[in-house]
Order: C-alpha cells, then structure tokens, then sequence
C-alpha cells in the first residue's frame, strides 16, 4: 500500500483514495495514517473516495466509523464519494449511511 498515493490534503479536507480491497491489514494501516492526519492538520472534512473499491469486510466498517467518531470529536463532518452499487449495499447494510452521507459520484457544492 504506497501511502502517499492514498491521502491528500487540502486546506482542512482529507481525500482518502481506498485501495481495492480493505481487510484487517490494510484497515489498521489506513486508521493509523489518517488519525495522525486528522489530529497533524487540524482536518475538518474526511472523504473516503470509493472509486477503485470492491471488497472490504467488518474491519473496513470499523475503520468508517472510528474516523466518523475522531472527526466528529474534532468538529467534522465525514462522507463517502464514488461509491458503486456494490459498496453502497455493503455500507447501507451496515448502517453506515446513517452516520454519513454517501455519493456515487462526488457531492456538488454551493
């Protein structure tokens, strides 16, 4: 997993590009980086880009959600962007739409 390939900054918002299969490993791997981002850069919104996804499995949901209650903590707000039929079954089915809102494509501000 490179990383630096899967994190960026901007201003106070943090794009995490989810790999193509989140278990175990990489779930820990990706709360440890984006905790210490979180707390390092002050981030106020948290986007987990869905886009090259295809499996995650309960360490995944917990992953979600223990950024949700850190960034919440922190006064932000989290969402899911690119987000397939698949994957939103996944999150839908374990409740993770209610704690976040979830796109297929990227959210459309002003």
């Amino acid at each position: 997993m490179n990383r630096n390939s899967l994190f960026t900054v901007t201003g106070t918002m943090l794009c995490i590009h989810l790999p193509a299969e989140i278990d175990h490993h990489i779930a820990n791997a990706l709360c440890a980086e984006a905790d210490r981002l979180i707390q390092q850069k002050h981030i106020r919104c948290v986007l987990f880009d869905f886009s090259d996804t295809t499996f995650m499995d309960s360490s995944g949901i917990g992953m979600l959600i223990g950024r949700y209650k850190l960034t919440r903590f922190m006064g932000g707000v989290i969402m899911a962007v690119n987000v397939g039929p698949r994957m939103n079954r996944i999150l839908t089915m374990a409740g993770i739409d209610k704690i976040m809102d979830i796109f297929e494509g990227m959210p459309v501000s002003g």
